[in-house]
């Protein structure tokens, strides 16, 4: 990565893994001007994940309309578009640790059951609603 004050290489002093997100925590140190900052990166899904809707279909994951899908569920909360992104967030972490017996494959009813273990707990009938929508 390049320094964000003046384009030269930088350096990583200090690394961290997110406790709730997919993302990792960097501070870097330029080597010419010798500021410092802050990145936070995150895994590209979209390209890294696809999602096995049939033996035959198979689309990128799409991180939005998971959101979307769990906002859906939780839209009779007050705090629904807060909830649905912390929630999506700890879906996410599920869903990495559930596919990587298959490295960058995930059946469409493995998101549904990650999405179930983690709104059950938070939101009794948000789980139910988000169930009976997504199961075929």
């Amino acid at each position: 990565m390049v320094c964000v004050y003046c384009g030269s290489p930088t350096q990583v002093v200090n690394s961290r893994q997110q406790r709730r997100s997919n993302d990792i925590w960097r501070r870097r140190t330029c080597l010419q001007c010798g500021n410092t900052f802050t990145s936070i990166e995150s895994a590209a899904l979209a390209s890294a994940l696809r999602v096995e809707h049939s033996p035959n279909h198979l689309e990128p994951f799409v991180r939005d309309k998971l959101f979307i899908s769990i906002y859906e569920s939780c839209k009779h909360r007050p705090t629904a578009t807060r909830d649905a992104g912390n929630l999506t967030q700890q879906v996410i972490a599920h869903i990495l640790k559930m596919q990587q017996s298959t490295p960058g494959l995930i059946a469409r009813a493995q998101i549904v059951q990650a999405c179930q273990k983690v709104l059950k707990p938070f939101d009794a009938a948000a789980a139910t609603f988000y169930v009976a929508y997504h199961t075929d």
